[in-house]
């Protein structure tokens, strides 16, 4: 079974998966006992915190380790909301964010924020005078993603940030999940003051989130009930998760420029063949990541592709596995102008470091199977 769902989940790593268990077994003790069992489980996440931050080349900063993407998202937005609220109460993000972004928007608007989502253009980018024009006196947060998890758009976070610097009152957040360890991220340099990464998008274990805070820059916590990752994440830290992440964060780094230019032939390939299929339509515009190839089947429910594409072996998705059994148009599609049926049909191919080029080939003689066996229906499933 080929698998082309990287952007939902990634298998792990082999070395990770032997870290993991090594740790899991040897390392039980809680780490904030008393005791030299706690105490040596201690050391083990601030080595692997220590071990992140040198990897990521940031020195006023500090890492925290959290339960996914998700929840990083979560407490770098409304962590700022709740501190600043004082200040102002007006936050700018893009109308194309993750769920784990948007949907906390819609939270804070009705505990009284003001969200301006900034439009994109059709390729999936936001404009950095829209940004400009839409800033406020009471803007207390900007929140960007670097990479679109459907479209593969790269936002000029470098930009953005650098822009952002005359602006010392408000915050810059960049959800980094589809981006960290994968693209370049100079996060000190480009001016990023909380970033969210996820480990099992780079071959790590579930369960773990990476969440970058400016130093001195303070956050309200989630939850209470002790002082674990500097009191902004009570409870008992998962090790074995935590050691293991830190470990597929340096495989990726190590590999990132290889692993780079594999995705860019093999996403080159697989787009140069769906633009020759009329009945397919590719999705977004470079700047893109070359780890996500997005392209809608106009007419056709998407259910129905993934799961011809797995009876011919192939695992793809629709959109963010968040959003999966939605059967909404996609809101990201509908943003960059696509028609009801283009934003209902989209299919998300994203590459891995095992993929190769015969695979890709394996690809495309299936989608172009599925188009022909399709084709009689093409008409009476037109929306």
């Amino acid at each position: 079974m080929l698998y082309f769902d990287h952007c939902a989940s990634t298998p792990p790593h082999e070395d990770v998966v032997r870290t993991m268990m090594e740790v899991m077994t040897k390392h039980y003790a809680n780490p904030s006992s008393l005791h030299s069992g706690g105490v040596a489980a201690a050391r083990l996440i601030e080595k692997s915190r220590e071990q992140v931050a040198s990897l990521m080349k940031t020195k006023q900063g500090r890492w925290i380790f959290t339960s996914g993407g998700t929840e990083s998202n979560n407490l770098a937005v409304k962590g700022v909301a709740r501190t600043f609220s004082n200040r102002g109460k007006h936050i700018i993000t893009s109308s194309i964010e993750h769920a784990s972004i948007y949907e906390t928007m819609q939270q804070l608007k009705a505990e009284g924020f003001e969200i301006t989502e900034l439009p994109v253009d059709q390729t999936g980018h936001v404009s950095l005078d829209d940004l400009a024009a839409a800033l406020r006196e009471d803007t207390i947060l900007v929140s960007i993603m670097h990479v679109n998890n459907e479209l593969g758009s790269v936002q000029p976070i470098a930009d953005i940030g650098k822009f952002l610097k005359q602006y010392p009152k408000l915050q810059f957040h960049v959800d980094a999940v589809q981006s960290l360890g994968k693209l370049p991220l100079e996060i000190e340099e480009w001016g990023i003051d909380l970033l969210s990464g996820s480990a099992h998008k780079i071959r790590g274990p579930r369960g773990v989130g990476f969440l970058y805070i400016r130093n001195g820059l303070p956050l309200s916590p989630m939850q209470a009930g002790g002082t674990q990752e500097f009191s902004l994440r009570a409870g008992t830290e998962n090790i074995p998760a935590i050691v293991a992440s830190a470990k597929a964060l340096r495989l990726a780094i190590d590999a990132q420029q290889a692993n780079y230019e594999q995705a860019e032939a093999l996403s080159s390939y697989l787009k140069e063949e769906i633009s020759k299929l009329p009945e397919l339509k590719l999705n977004g515009g470079a700047p893109q990541s070359p780890y996500i190839v997005h392209f809608s089947y106009p007419g056709m429910k998407p259910e129905v592709v993934i799961h011809m594409l797995e009876q011919r072996g192939i695992l793809a998705s629709t959109r963010s596995a968040c959003s999966s059994k939605d059967d909404k148009p996609s809101r990201v599609l509908l943003a960059i102008g696509a028609t009801r049926s283009e934003a209902t049909g989209g299919i998300r191919i994203s590459f891995g470091q095992e993929h190769t080029e015969r695979d890709v080939d394996q690809l495309i003689a299936a989608i172009k199977d599925i188009i022909h066996s399709l084709k009689p229906l093409e008409r009476g499933n037109t929306r």
